[in-house]
Protein backbone atom coordinates (compact mmCIF):
# COMPACT_ATOMS: atom_id res chain seq x y z
CA UNK A 1 0.00 0.00 0.00
CA UNK A 2 1.52 3.55 -1.25
CA UNK A 3 0.17 6.50 0.45
CA UNK A 4 -0.87 9.79 -0.81
CA UNK A 5 -0.74 12.88 0.93
CA UNK A 6 -1.63 15.83 -1.21
CA UNK A 7 -2.81 15.70 -5.03
CA UNK A 8 0.56 15.62 -6.39
CA UNK A 9 1.68 12.73 -4.02
CA UNK A 10 -1.75 10.80 -4.55
CA UNK A 11 -1.44 11.00 -8.30
CA UNK A 12 2.25 9.75 -7.75
CA UNK A 13 0.74 6.50 -5.32
CA UNK A 14 -1.77 5.69 -8.67
CA UNK A 15 1.00 5.99 -10.92
CA UNK A 16 2.87 3.62 -8.91
CA UNK A 17 0.24 1.15 -8.18
CA UNK A 18 -0.50 1.49 -12.31
CA UNK A 19 2.89 0.31 -12.64
CA UNK A 20 3.27 -2.51 -10.33
CA UNK A 21 0.60 -5.47 -9.87
CA UNK A 22 1.73 -5.53 -5.66
CA UNK A 23 0.87 -2.00 -5.47
CA UNK A 24 -2.31 -0.72 -4.13
CA UNK A 25 -3.24 3.29 -3.41
CA UNK A 26 -4.21 4.72 -0.59
CA UNK A 27 -5.40 8.71 -1.70
CA UNK A 28 -5.42 11.59 0.65
CA UNK A 29 -4.52 15.00 1.86
CA UNK A 30 -2.72 15.06 5.22
CA UNK A 31 -3.66 17.37 8.01
CA UNK A 32 -0.80 19.44 7.25
CA UNK A 33 -1.89 21.10 4.32
CA UNK A 34 -5.67 21.86 5.69
CA UNK A 35 -4.46 25.44 6.14
CA UNK A 36 -3.84 26.05 2.38
CA UNK A 37 -5.11 25.90 -1.31
CA UNK A 38 -4.51 21.82 -1.23
CA UNK A 39 -7.78 21.49 1.20
CA UNK A 40 -9.73 23.06 -1.66
CA UNK A 41 -9.04 20.56 -4.05
CA UNK A 42 -11.50 17.53 -2.92
CA UNK A 43 -13.23 17.47 -6.18
CA UNK A 44 -9.62 16.49 -7.67
CA UNK A 45 -8.76 13.67 -5.08
CA UNK A 46 -12.53 12.27 -6.24
CA UNK A 47 -11.42 11.79 -9.84
CA UNK A 48 -8.29 10.18 -8.78
CA UNK A 49 -10.66 7.29 -7.66
CA UNK A 50 -11.58 6.08 -10.73
CA UNK A 51 -8.92 4.09 -10.83
CA UNK A 52 -9.60 0.66 -9.76
CA UNK A 53 -6.43 0.32 -7.81
CA UNK A 54 -7.29 3.44 -5.59
CA UNK A 55 -8.59 1.54 -2.71
CA UNK A 56 -8.68 3.96 0.59
CA UNK A 57 -9.08 7.36 2.00
CA UNK A 58 -6.05 8.82 3.34
CA UNK A 59 -4.09 9.52 4.89
CA UNK A 60 -6.47 12.15 6.72
CA UNK A 61 -6.75 13.04 10.51
CA UNK A 62 -5.87 15.74 13.08
CA UNK A 63 -2.17 16.65 14.10
CA UNK A 64 -2.37 18.93 17.21
CA UNK A 65 1.68 17.85 17.22
CA UNK A 66 3.09 19.56 14.66
CA UNK A 67 0.42 22.40 14.61
CA UNK A 68 0.69 23.24 10.82
CA UNK A 69 -2.52 23.76 10.30
CA UNK A 70 -5.46 25.61 12.85
CA UNK A 71 -7.50 23.22 13.77
CA UNK A 72 -10.57 24.51 12.31
CA UNK A 73 -8.89 23.91 9.09
CA UNK A 74 -7.77 20.40 10.34
CA UNK A 75 -11.66 19.34 11.17
CA UNK A 76 -13.19 20.72 8.33
CA UNK A 77 -10.84 18.92 5.53
CA UNK A 78 -10.83 15.49 7.92
CA UNK A 79 -14.97 15.97 7.48
CA UNK A 80 -14.68 16.62 4.08
CA UNK A 81 -12.45 13.42 3.54
CA UNK A 82 -14.88 11.25 5.68
CA UNK A 83 -17.59 12.39 3.63
CA UNK A 84 -15.54 11.68 0.53
CA UNK A 85 -15.40 7.96 1.95
CA UNK A 86 -18.97 7.64 2.71
CA UNK A 87 -19.74 8.78 -0.26
CA UNK A 88 -17.48 6.10 -2.73
CA UNK A 89 -17.66 3.09 0.18
CA UNK A 90 -13.82 3.42 0.75
CA UNK A 91 -12.10 2.93 4.27
CA UNK A 92 -10.34 5.81 5.48
CA UNK A 93 -6.40 6.03 6.92
CA UNK A 94 -5.97 7.92 9.30
CA UNK A 95 -3.84 10.39 11.06
CA UNK A 96 -3.85 10.86 14.34
CA UNK A 97 -1.47 12.97 16.76
CA UNK A 98 -2.23 14.91 19.99
CA UNK A 99 -5.77 14.82 19.06
CA UNK A 100 -6.74 12.23 20.30
CA UNK A 101 -10.48 12.75 22.09
CA UNK A 102 -11.52 14.79 18.66
CA UNK A 103 -10.23 12.30 16.64
CA UNK A 104 -12.37 9.82 18.07
CA UNK A 105 -15.58 12.69 18.33
CA UNK A 106 -15.15 13.34 14.57
CA UNK A 107 -15.03 9.44 13.60
CA UNK A 108 -18.25 8.71 15.76
CA UNK A 109 -20.42 9.74 12.79
CA UNK A 110 -18.38 7.53 9.92
CA UNK A 111 -20.13 4.28 9.46
CA UNK A 112 -17.19 2.94 7.22
CA UNK A 113 -13.72 1.18 7.35
CA UNK A 114 -11.36 2.83 9.83
CA UNK A 115 -7.90 2.16 9.83
CA UNK A 116 -5.50 3.85 12.41
CA UNK A 117 -2.14 3.93 10.97
CA UNK A 118 0.81 4.12 12.55
CA UNK A 119 -0.90 3.69 15.96
CA UNK A 120 1.01 5.85 19.13
CA UNK A 121 -2.25 6.57 21.07
CA UNK A 122 -2.59 4.21 23.56
CA UNK A 123 -5.87 6.51 24.98
CA UNK A 124 -7.38 5.93 21.25
CA UNK A 125 -7.39 1.83 21.51
CA UNK A 126 -10.63 2.18 23.52
CA UNK A 127 -12.23 3.46 21.18
CA UNK A 128 -10.91 1.60 18.75
CA UNK A 129 -11.42 -1.31 20.15
CA UNK A 130 -15.33 -0.99 20.82
CA UNK A 131 -15.72 0.26 17.32
CA UNK A 132 -14.12 -2.50 15.29
CA UNK A 133 -11.48 -0.41 13.96
CA UNK A 134 -7.88 -1.98 12.16
CA UNK A 135 -4.83 -1.09 14.12
CA UNK A 136 -1.83 -0.81 12.04
CA UNK A 137 1.62 -0.64 14.26
CA UNK A 138 4.80 0.61 12.62
CA UNK A 139 8.25 0.53 13.97
CA UNK A 140 7.93 2.74 16.63
CA UNK A 141 6.39 -0.46 18.25
CA UNK A 142 9.74 -1.70 18.64
CA UNK A 143 11.42 0.86 20.38
CA UNK A 144 12.88 -0.27 23.59
CA UNK A 145 10.76 2.56 25.43
CA UNK A 146 7.26 1.82 23.65
CA UNK A 147 5.43 -0.58 26.36
CA UNK A 148 2.93 0.69 26.16
CA UNK A 149 2.25 0.48 22.93
CA UNK A 150 3.08 -3.25 23.17
CA UNK A 151 0.68 -3.57 25.24
CA UNK A 152 -1.92 -2.22 23.68
CA UNK A 153 -0.94 -4.42 20.54
CA UNK A 154 -1.32 -7.29 22.45
CA UNK A 155 -5.08 -6.27 23.39
CA UNK A 156 -6.07 -5.74 19.88
CA UNK A 157 -8.22 -8.34 18.45
CA UNK A 158 -6.79 -10.82 15.73
CA UNK A 159 -8.83 -9.90 12.91
CA UNK A 160 -8.06 -6.25 13.37
CA UNK A 161 -4.45 -5.87 13.51
CA UNK A 162 -2.40 -4.22 10.70
CA UNK A 163 1.64 -3.92 10.39
CA UNK A 164 3.13 -1.05 8.31
CA UNK A 165 6.64 0.82 7.84
CA UNK A 166 5.18 4.24 7.55
CA UNK A 167 8.77 4.58 5.18
CA UNK A 168 10.76 6.05 5.28
CA UNK A 169 10.33 7.39 8.59
CA UNK A 170 10.30 5.16 12.00
CA UNK A 171 12.65 2.14 10.88
CA UNK A 172 11.93 -0.55 13.47
CA UNK A 173 14.70 -1.07 16.50
CA UNK A 174 17.25 -3.05 14.63
CA UNK A 175 17.16 -0.70 11.65
CA UNK A 176 16.83 2.26 13.28
CA UNK A 177 18.73 5.27 12.04
CA UNK A 178 18.44 4.36 8.71
CA UNK A 179 16.04 5.60 6.15
CA UNK A 180 13.11 2.95 6.62
CA UNK A 181 12.08 0.43 3.98
CA UNK A 182 8.67 -2.25 3.63
CA UNK A 183 11.21 -5.07 4.05
CA UNK A 184 11.54 -3.93 7.03
CA UNK A 185 7.69 -4.92 8.41
CA UNK A 186 9.40 -8.10 9.40
CA UNK A 187 11.04 -6.89 12.38
CA UNK A 188 7.65 -5.17 13.68
CA UNK A 189 5.87 -8.23 12.80
CA UNK A 190 8.31 -10.15 14.90
CA UNK A 191 8.18 -7.80 18.02
CA UNK A 192 3.97 -7.63 17.50
CA UNK A 193 4.33 -11.63 17.90
CA UNK A 194 6.22 -11.44 20.96
CA UNK A 195 4.00 -8.70 22.68
CA UNK A 196 1.18 -11.31 21.76
CA UNK A 197 2.42 -14.19 22.55
CA UNK A 198 2.08 -15.99 18.63
CA UNK A 199 4.19 -17.29 16.08
CA UNK A 200 5.59 -14.49 14.00
CA UNK A 201 4.47 -16.36 10.65
CA UNK A 202 1.30 -17.06 11.88
CA UNK A 203 0.53 -13.44 12.72
CA UNK A 204 1.92 -12.67 9.21
CA UNK A 205 -0.59 -14.44 7.79
CA UNK A 206 -3.18 -13.13 9.73
CA UNK A 207 -2.68 -9.55 8.67
CA UNK A 208 -1.85 -10.50 5.42
CA UNK A 209 -6.01 -11.38 5.25
CA UNK A 210 -6.38 -8.70 7.57
CA UNK A 211 -5.16 -6.25 4.68
CA UNK A 212 -7.17 -8.06 2.28
CA UNK A 213 -10.27 -7.44 4.01
CA UNK A 214 -10.12 -3.67 5.28
CA UNK A 215 -8.77 -2.75 1.79
CA UNK A 216 -11.29 -5.26 -0.28
CA UNK A 217 -7.99 -6.54 -2.01
CA UNK A 218 -9.83 -9.92 -2.73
Amino acid sequence: MTVGTGIDSSREAVALADRHDEVFAALGIDPHQAGGSEADRIDELRELFTHDRAVAVGETGLDFFRDHAAPDSQRRLFEAQLDLASELGKPVVIHNRDADDETARVLAGFQGTVVLHCFSSPGLLEAALDRGYYVSFAGNVTFPKAEALRSAASRVPAERILAETDSPYLAPQPRRGRPNEPANVIHTVEVLAAARGEDAAELAAQIDSNASIAFSLT
